[in-house]
């Protein structure tokens, strides 16, 4: 008897192709791109918010350093770092004086010779000089005997055009061997609250809201003139000044700030400005 045709073989078993996307325990780069974006993203929310909680706990580890000042005052102080810059210092100027506001220039004594008008012009317009050494390198890398007569040789230049009673070192680095110099040479070490990262290539815009968004009463505000830099902080400052002042704000220099700061905590200055008068004779003295 046929069992007849297909009948008596055996049936293929019916398979179906079952394709993965994502082997298991294989790599997922989509999980792997969004834990990225996240990381950045908390990274970009931690730069972006750090003169709220990272400065003040750098600043209250390391006291010997000016970075703000408590007070309830809608007053800021201002500084420019890196000058003078003869292509901007003058615009820079101009637009301070359009705005009533005030700065510290914190200046490398490299950059005076050919721009001591410039200079002069600064401190007769109301404004502060500083200390930020003989050229623009980090201080921190240093040796001792050389920062110290760093330190000296920009005090020389500098003292020439006014009192000089801050220096920030290069780069904003800076540990106690530093500090101790610093002291030694009768200036007070300044760096700041609010660094908006102009320095190395932030654009304007975004510098501009940096600004606007982490200035609280007290603030330090850092920008930069110098290789170009200069272009943009007259930008941002016409953006700043005007929205600081319409929210109340007054704009500063450094000793201004700091001296109020004093006189709210014990109603006299004459201390301050005893001690600062008694270092700029030092080292009238010394050279």
């Amino acid at each position: 008897m046929s069992t007849g045709g297909s009948r008596g073989r055996p049936r293929e078993p019916h398979t179906q192709a079952h394709v993965s996307v994502i082997p298991s325990g294989g790599f997922d780069p989509i999980a792997a791109l969004l834990a990225v974006a996240l990381v950045l993203s908390f990274i970009a929310a931690a730069l972006w918010t750090a003169p709220r909680w990272l400065v003040p706990r750098i600043a209250a580890r390391s006291p010997r350093c000016l970075y703000a000042v408590q007070t309830r005052e809608s007053v800021v102080a201002l500084t420019i770092d890196d000058g003078p810059d003869p292509a901007h210092t003058p615009a820079i100027l101009r637009v301070l004086a359009d705005h009533a506001a005030r700065a510290t220039f914190f200046l490398i004594s490299g950059n005076v010779a050919g721009a001591e008008t410039i200079v002069a012009d600064v401190v007769a317009r109301g404004h502060e000089l500083g200390n930020h050494l003989t050229r623009e390198e980090p201080s921190v890398r240093l040796a001792t005997p050389a920062f110290v007569s760093s330190i000296r040789e920009a005090g020389r230049v500098l003292s020439r055009f006014g009192p000089v009673r801050w220096l920030r070192p290069g780069s904003g680095w800076y540990n106690d061997t530093m500090l101790d110099a610093i002291e030694r040479e009768r200036y007070h070490c300044a760096l700041g609250s609010v660094y908006p990262y102009d320095g190395r290539g932030m654009p304007g815009h975004i510098a501009t809201a940096y600004i606007l968004a982490n200035t609280r009463p007290g603030a330090v505000i850092i920008l930069h003139e110098g290789k170009g830099r200069g272009a943009r902080t007259v930008t941002v400052l016409s953006r700043v000044l005007p929205a600081l002042r319409a929210r109340g704000y007054r704009v500063v220099t450094l000793s201004e700030l700091h001296d109020r700061s004093r006189v709210a905590a014990d109603g006299s200055v004459a201390h301050v400005e005893r001690d600062a008068r008694r270092g700029h004779q030092k080292r009238d003295d010394d050279g």
